[in-house]
């Protein structure tokens, strides 16, 4: 075979190969959008789905999404292990203040029994003020955490070259990249299992 200048072509089997898996890849995408809803469907156009084939052919975009993965559930996962240490202090506290109010309705002057029990109750409602206020703000802080990790990851999948990932809170914008995702990891589980491309 020659070229248009009259020497031999000559022909990149590496630069066939990506040709062959971006087609590939785009070819399964097309079959996975089809999953998706319509409304989403309609917004992944050929362009798109075509970048991140190309963004998927060599691996390290899936790598990528499995370290975010993997450091996302740890971060879960230690989030998890600290609410429910905050929990079962304060079940201990409230044990503690219960049994020591228990202990001193027993050694309490009949007399005094009013004035004991209307004590207690006030302790009883600020400790449980205290939980509630402590569970809050816990929680606000597993919030802003996990909205971290979200930035953090738009932020790395596009300087990987993602198409559809930047920084953004729009709650469409966040559903269509979780969307991305799914995609690229059922991609890589399919492609993971042999015998099944």
């Amino acid at each position: 075979m020659y070229g248009m200048d009259g020497y031999p072509a000559v022909i990149d089997s590496d630069s066939t190969k990506q040709q062959e898996r971006h087609y590939y890849l785009l070819s399964e995408l097309q079959t996975l959008v089809k999953d998706l809803p319509s409304s989403f469907q309609q917004r992944l156009s050929y362009n798109t789905l075509s970048d991140l084939a190309l963004a998927l052919i060599d691996g390290t975009v899936y790598e990528i999404v499995q370290g975010l993965l993997d450091i996302q559930h740890l971060t879960e996962k230690n989030l998890y292990n600290q609410r429910q240490k905050l929990h079962c202090e304060h079940q201990a506290l409230k044990q503690d203040l219960l049994r020591k109010h228990k202990d001193a309705l027993l050694t309490c002057k009949p007399h005094n029994l009013a004035l004991l029990k209307s004590n207690q109750q006030a302790e009883l409602e600020m400790l449980e003020m205290r939980v509630r206020e402590e569970q809050q703000m816990m929680d606000k802080k597993i919030v802003a955490e996990i909205d971290q990790k979200v930035l953090d990851q738009q932020n790395t999948l596009e300087k990987a070259g993602v198409p559809g990932f930047y920084v953004t809170t729009n709650p469409q914008e966040l559903i269509m990249q979780i969307n991305l995702l799914e995609l690229m990891l059922k991609l890589q589980q399919k492609e993971s299992q042999p015998g099944l491309q």
